[in-house]
């Protein structure tokens, strides 16, 4: 028997040192010391493969769990420590000069998103609890900096994991969405289990449903890839059949409404039509619906029907205001919102603050049989009404600002890009994207990773695409 090198003393050392912690943690009841040679191990790739290591982050995001959920505190694992990990790591390269791509970082986006950013810390510092303010900023930054910042480096630095990444949380979305529905099978597809059988993963099946609807336009566009072979194109279409499933089985009206509003989107550009002239009929739209506001409302009022099994009842109550609760308790929350911005019209009342300070301002003419007074029943449910309450005016400009830069790029890309398959999967992000801020009239999940890790993942791949049109734009010119 040969000898023990160095290397297999050390090996062997550190396996009695693990096993004497471990029994030490087994004795304290500390279970979590177990999880260090896992928590060993990516570190060790955010130190020297970022790309690996974003791509783990990537696929836990559609498998993580809310502590809050089975006990604990409010911590998405194991996303948010590695999202932290992701903020220290960006600090340490800024301090070595190890700097992301400057073409990135100097995107008109990026810098609406850093002034998004400053003007939530600005507040957070006026803010009604600060505390609470603090935490919704720095999750915000790391969601920021580990999908938008990270993400798009690696992007643009290697193109070849722009796919990759959509296919990493897709898949595992396509996991949870038949853990969902092997659980649903068990209740008879019944519309309140629908509610919340695909908990611990998603909270509830309306965050369950956005995500959804963002990840089905980039997936229907991968499906046509010319870059796969058959048997790639069959497995992917097997994984959007997969998400359509889930999708009518969440029972989520607003994700149904976003998807359909996008498929309108996309017809209209197809045929031609230019962003300018699709905004002037937005604006006439709305001021003419302002124009019959009370008639359109007295129609609403005659909508009895509330959600229900049946798919089709269930479609035909997402306008009922009369009688639905949950339609009734949005107005309720929306409310508000509103009266919360009258208060405090230009700061707001602190990022992430609203579920604790609404309550008092419901009207008793607004409430329902499902609001509460505890701040345990969520937020505004809205993107723009939220900001609008906690961040003042600019809070809600900000984050409709970011909804013009989407389309801005969007109709750009459909334009500019010259390579079909390119074209698709840009188009496919955009519309996924565009779901989402469709969605956000009616719901806001930008808390949680779940929504997060699209939201600022497909925004950094429209900044990346841009950058390389304009690129192409300039060497074009310059050759002439």
């Amino acid at each position: 028997m040969s000898a023990w090198t160095k290397s297999d003393r050390g090996v062997v050392a550190s396996s009695l040192l693990f096993a004497a912690v471990l029994a030490a943690a087994w004795w304290v009841d500390a279970w979590y010391v177990a999880l260090l040679p896992a928590a060993l191990a990516v570190l060790a790739l955010a130190i020297f493969r970022l790309d690996a290591y974003l791509a783990v982050l990537v696929a836990a995001v559609p498998l993580s769990m809310n502590l809050e959920d089975i006990g604990g505190g409010g911590l998405y694992l194991p996303t948010e420590p590695m999202l932290a990990g992701a903020l220290i790591l960006l600090l340490a390269r800024v301090l070595s000069g190890q700097t992301p791509s400057p073409l990135l970082l100097r995107h008109p986006v990026s810098r609406w998103i850093a002034a998004s950013l400053a003007w939530i810390a600005f507040t957070t510092l006026l803010s009604w609890d600060p505390l609470i303010s603090f935490k919704f900023l720095v999750a915000r930054t790391w969601f920021v900096v580990g999908f938008f910042v990270f993400g798009g480096h690696l992007f643009l630095t290697q193109p070849a994991t722009r796919h990759r990444a959509l296919l990493l949380y897709a898949f595992p979305l396509a996991v949870v969405v038949i853990y969902t529905l092997i659980r649903h099978a068990g209740y008879g597809f019944d519309k309140d289990a629908g509610h919340w059988v695909m908990s611990p993963f998603f909270k509830d099946h309306t965050s369950y449903g956005a995500v959804l609807a963002m990840f089905i336009p980039p997936v229907l566009a991968l499906v046509t890839a010319r870059r796969f072979e058959l048997v790639w194109r069959v497995t992917i279409a097997g994984l959007l059949g997969v998400l359509l499933v889930g999708m009518v089985l969440s029972y989520t009206r607003a994700a149904w409404v976003s998807l359909a509003a996008v498929a309108v989107l996309y017809g209209l550009m197809q045929v031609g039509f230019r962003l300018k002239t699709l905004l002037l009929l937005g604006v006439g739209g709305l001021a003419g619906g302002l124009l019959i506001l009370d008639a359109v409302l007295i129609q609403l009022e005659r909508n009895d029907q509330d959600s229900s099994d049946d798919l089709a009842e269930h479609v035909e109550s997402i306008s009922n205001v009369s009688s639905d609760a949950s339609n009734l308790e949005r107005l309720n929350r929306w409310s508000c919102a509103l009266a919360l911005f009258e208060e405090e019209p230009l700061v707001g009342w602190g990022p992430g603050t609203y579920q604790f300070v609404y309550a008092p301002f419901q009207r008793s003419e607004h409430r329902t049989i499902i609001s509460t007074n505890n701040a345990d029943g969520g937020n505004a449910h809205s993107e723009y009404l939220g900001p609008l309450a906690e961040q003042g005016i600019p809070g809600a400009l900000f984050m409709v600002g970011l909804f013009g830069w989407v389309l801005h790029l969007g109709f750009r890309l459909h334009r500019k890009l010259r390579n079909s398959d390119e074209r698709r999967l840009a188009m496919g992000v955009f519309l996924g994207l565009v779901t989402y801020f469709v969605h956000g009239v009616l719901n806001n999940y930008l808390d949680t990773d779940k929504a997060s890790a699209p939201f600022w993942g497909f925004l950094a791949l429209l900044v990346v695409w841009d950058l390389e049109v304009s690129r192409r734009t300039a060497e074009s010119a310059e050759s002439r």
